[in-house]
C-alpha cells in the first residue's frame, strides 16, 4: 500500500527588539520564495520610500476600526499612537494550502498570535526570538544606524530591556551575529520544522 504525505504550512513569527537585525534578516529572507511574506496594516503615515502592500497595507483610522470590528485581524494592537493589525484571512489560506508564512512582528503581536482561539493557527505556529548579544552591542548598532539622538537611543534601548525579557516565551531564541549567521540558524530552524513528523499528514 502506498501512502501520500503532505502538509499544512508553517507560520514563523519573528520578534527582535529594535536595532538586534530583524529587518536585514527579514529582506534576506524576502529575497527567497520560501515565505509567503505576510505585510501588516498600520494607521500611521507612510514613510519616504515605503510601498503599499509591500512594506505595509496602510488603512484610514475608520477603515481599520471597521475591519476589526469584523473580526478580520489575527492580532492587533496600538503602538506608538498607530494601530497595527496582521489580517488572518490570507495567513489562513495560504497555510491550508501548504505554504509557508513569515511574520516579522513585536512581542506583544506575538503573544496574542500564541494565545490565538484559533487551534489550527496555533498549531501551525513557529515562533522565533532574535536576541543581541548584550546591551552594549545593541547600544553600537543604534548608534551606528545614525537615525536617532542620544535621548532616543537611550528610549529605545529601555523599550528593547524590556522586550528581551519575553525570550522564553519563544519557541526558539536566536543570539544575533553577524546576518549570515543570523540567516543560516534561521534556516536551520525552519529545516527543522519542516520535518516534524507531527506536521505531516498522511492520505
Amino acid at each position: 500500500m502506498s501512502s501520500r504525505f503532505t502538509r499544512n504550512g508553517i507560520l514563523f513569527v519573528l520578534s527582535a527588539p529594535s536595532g538586534a537585525g530583524k529587518t536585514t534578516l527579514v529582506e534576506a529572507l524576502r529575497k527567497t520564495s520560501e515565505f509567503i511574506y505576510s505585510v501588516s496594516c498600520t494607521t500611521r503615515p507612510a514613510r519616504a520610500g515605503e510601498v503599499h502592500e509591500e512594506d505595509y497595507r496602510f488603512l484610514s483610522n475608520d477603515e481599520f476600526n471597521a475591519r476589526a470590528k469584523a473580526g478580520e485581524f489575527l492580532e492587533h494592537a496600538t503602538v506608538h499612537g498607530h494601530q497595527y493589525g496582521t489580517l488572518l484571512g490570507p495567513i489562513a489560506e495560504n497555510l491550508r494550502h501548504g505554504r509557508d508564512v513569515l511574520i516579522d512582528i513585536d512581542t506583544q503581536g506575538a503573544e496574542n498570535i500564541r494565545n490565538a482561539k484559533d487551534e489550527f493557527i496555533r498549531q501551525a505556529l513557529a515562533d522565533i526570538f532574535l536576541m543581541p548579544p548584550d546591551v552594549d552591542e545593541l547600544r553600537r548598532r543604534l548608534t551606528k544606524r545614525g537615525t536617532e539622538t542620544p535621548e532616543q537611543i537611550e528610549t529605545r534601548l529601555g523599550n528593547a530591556i524590556r522586550e528581551m525579557e519575553s525570550w522564553p516565551k519563544y519557541r526558539y531564541t536566536i543570539i544575533s551575529r553577524t546576518m549570515d549567521e543570523d540567516l543560516q540558524k534561521f534556516r536551520h530552524i525552519m529545516n527543522a520544522e519542516r520535518y516534524l513528523s507531527r506536521r505531516l499528514i498522511q492520505k
